[in-house]
């Protein structure tokens, strides 16, 4: 062919910043970009021999090739594809923004169909001007009597097209790196980005330093395999050993002398073509799904169970959700979910495609029909994505109840790790939320799973339309005691998630309350009395205990508990617990809560105890405001840790009570 000198077809001199400043956020996704490119043309390839348009040669292996030379300071990326004749690189190259995967699409699409062609767009070939000062492309299409094709540029707005000497079907793209892009030759740093983008495409692909020389393996002369490169032929000597026998020591053959040879290192594919969530659920075994669970996610915990997305109809999708061991007590409990188009990797946690509070696992979903934007790192068309989001989210709901249903035996063994997502989903998601209603459990005093329905109805005698629970089993022990001795349940919700939880259900539940088992004193634990007798002892005790406590502001009450044993106890109403910990989240702890209407919390004493009789009876002894103040530390003591100041006082009191005990 001729020598041609011509200029880019674009719509503004400036492309070319725009590709390198704007475009992509991060350059090393030209590899991404040009190798996809690559896979294309090899399955377009394909698809042609497939339908008779093209006769493949009986020995032939596709393959990319990234070919490395940090001593040149380039990268060439080979393909064995359908190479390009000088018009379709003039259609293709020379016109920015046209897409060969879509003419491709359109010429054959009576013919075959479109699985497993990556590209929707023109500019991925431009992205090497983020990081090459020069491009050149050889190229040879795979049409009878095609001449080869010579280009380049310099990342102007200006090409040059000649004959080019390549043979072999197929195009080779080099980059002439500039100063800043160096790194991408290291072939560290190669791998690493590779591996990043391209794991999984549809086509192997091989990486090779060029200024080294080859490695070499030595192997048995049986294991030569045709396309080995010998490097020369050697006998390995017989392994012998000395052993002594019948006293005379001799040489035995352990093993006999062994052909061998020196091979260079066979090539090996850094990507796996047929990813797990490309194969239907039946192939895969269990140890198939850890296996890639550790690989993809570096995470050497199990995961505890997983969903295989299969889905063709009305949009294709396929894909693998992993649910791994969520720790709440971490700001940012956050997993990974990696989003493929067609194999090619485009980005983590997209929120648009991944419902936000599936955030919380791990998994890899491939949606070729993504409406992804020119530089494939944003979405379009909101709709299409929503019905993707929707439709991840119903099969979510679908595995989960579906596991209550047929195997709740493995839902409550996975009910403690798996609750805080379900519960943040129910809050995120109203129709997540519909779905899980009834498949939500509880743990109880007794370390039994019960629904909210069961919970109600077991209780509804003692106390209808109202839930119990407990937060902290160890700070609450008291109360819990005193639950379990009254034969009442409560729910243990000991998850940060579960106060907004908790929240939800009541206002989606009408009457409903839950309440904590320190909020109030259920009647059930007290005897019958004279409200009047209560009365005087009431403001009889509370003058006792604000004076020994020196705390005019303190809220005493006065009741007959069944259990003896209790002097008192410290409750706190559940409005008022609720505002503190509101005022604890938005940084207003020190504040006083009696500003908005709280009551604080109330010292409870139980009138039938006995040394609350003594206080009762003895106003005046010496030792009554040391018995009193020690109640109201034990009170407060069951109910929430003491400060640092307030034990020290506490301690020192106790050793004094028990001085006055051994007198």
């Amino acid at each position: 062919m001729a020598k041609e000198h011509g200029s880019l077809s674009i719509n503004s001199q400036n492309i070319f910043p725009i590709i390198k400043k704007w475009m992509y956020s991060d350059h090393d996704i030209f590899y991404r970009e040009l190798i996809s490119n690559a896979c294309d043309a090899i399955t377009k390839l394909k698809k042609l021999a497939l339908i008779g348009e093209y006769e493949e040669p009986d020995d032939v292996e596709y393959k990319v090739k990234v070919l490395l030379s940090p001593k040149n300071k380039t990268i060439t990326i080979v393909d064995n594809g359908l190479g390009m004749t000088s018009e379709e690189v003039n259609e293709y190259i020379n016109q920015i923004a046209f897409s060969g995967a879509e003419a491709f699409l359109e010429q054959y699409k009576d013919k075959t169909n479109d699985d497993q062609i990556i590209g929707h767009f023109g500019l991925g070939f431009y992205s090497a001007f983020m990081v090459a000062d020069r491009v050149t492309i050889d190229t040879l299409s795979y049409k009878k009597d095609s001449k080869a094709v010579h280009w380049e540029c310099d990342g102007g707005t200006e090409y040059d097209m000649s004959e080019s000497k390549k043979t072999e079907i197929g195009t080779s793209i080099t980059l002439y790196l500039n100063e800043n892009a160096y790194e991408f030759c290291n072939e560290y740093k190669a791998r690493e980005v590779l591996e990043k983008y391209c794991s999984f495409m549809p086509v192997e692909i091989f990486m090779e330093n060029t200024d080294e020389e080859p490695k070499t393996v030595d192997i048995p002369e049986e294991e030569l395999q045709e396309k080995d490169v010998v490097v020369k032929r050697f006998t390995k000597d017989a392994v012998t050993e000395e052993v002594e026998e019948n006293g005379e020591k001799k040489t035995v053959e352990k093993e006999p002398a062994k052909k061998m040879v020196t091979i260079n290192k066979r090539p090996e594919a850094i990507n796996n073509i047929h990813p797990l969530w490309t194969k239907h659920p039946n192939e895969c075994s269990k140890e198939d799904y850890i296996e890639f669970y550790h690989r993809v996610f570096k995470d050497y915990k199990e995961p505890l169970f997983w969903i295989h997305l299969n889905m063709d109809y009305p949009f294709n999708l396929k894909g693998i959700l992993y649910f791994p061991k969520l720790n709440m007590e971490y700001e940012s409990a956050e997993g990974t979910i990696k989003l493929y188009n067609n194999q090619v990797f485009v980005a983590d946690n997209i929120k648009e495609v991944i419902p936000e509070f599936l955030l919380l696992l791990k998994g890899v979903i491939d949606c070729p029909d993504l409406p992804l934007n020119v530089s494939r790192s944003a979405l379009q068309n909101d709709g299409f994505v929503k019905k993707i989001s929707d439709y991840i989210t119903k099969k979510v709901a679908d595995k989960l109840s579906g596991m209550c249903k047929t195997d709740r035996e493995n839902y409550e063994k996975y009910w403690d790790d798996i609750n805080p997502f379900i519960k943040y989903g129910c809050l995120k998601d109203e129709k997540f939320a519909e779905k899980m209603n009834d498949y939500i459990i509880f743990k109880n005093l007794d370390n039994k799973y019960v629904t909210l329905k069961e919970e109600l109805e077991v209780n509804k005698e003692k106390h209808e339309n109202t839930i119990y629970y407990v937060t902290d089993t160890q700070e609450q022990s008291q109360y819990i005691n005193m639950f379990k001795a009254d034969k009442i349940d409560a729910l243990i919700l000991d998850n940060r998630i579960d106060q907004p939880f908790i929240q939800t259900l009541e206002s989606k539940n009408e009457n409903l309350k839950f309440v904590r088992v320190d909020s109030e004193i259920d009647d059930s634990f007290k005897e019958d009395v004279n409200e009047d007798e209560l009365k005087d002892l009431k403001e009889k005790l509370s003058d006792i205990f604000k004076k020994a406590l020196n705390n005019d502001k303190l809220n005493v009450n006065v009741t007959k508990l069944k259990d003896e044993n209790i002097s008192s106890i410290i409750t706190l109403s559940e409005q008022d617990r609720r505002m503190q910990d509101m005022m604890k989240m938005y940084g207003m702890a020190n504040m006083d809560p009696s500003m908005f209407g709280a009551n604080g919390q109330t010292l409870v004493l139980n009138a039938n105890n006995k040394l609350v009789k003594y206080i009762i009876d003895n106003p005046d002894n010496e030792n009554t405001a040391l018995f009193s103040t020690q109640i109201y530390d034990l009170a407060l003591l069951a109910h929430q840790p003491l400060q640092p100041e307030a034990m020290t006082r506490f301690i020192q009191r106790s050793n004094q009570i028990m001085q006055l005990l051994a007198k």
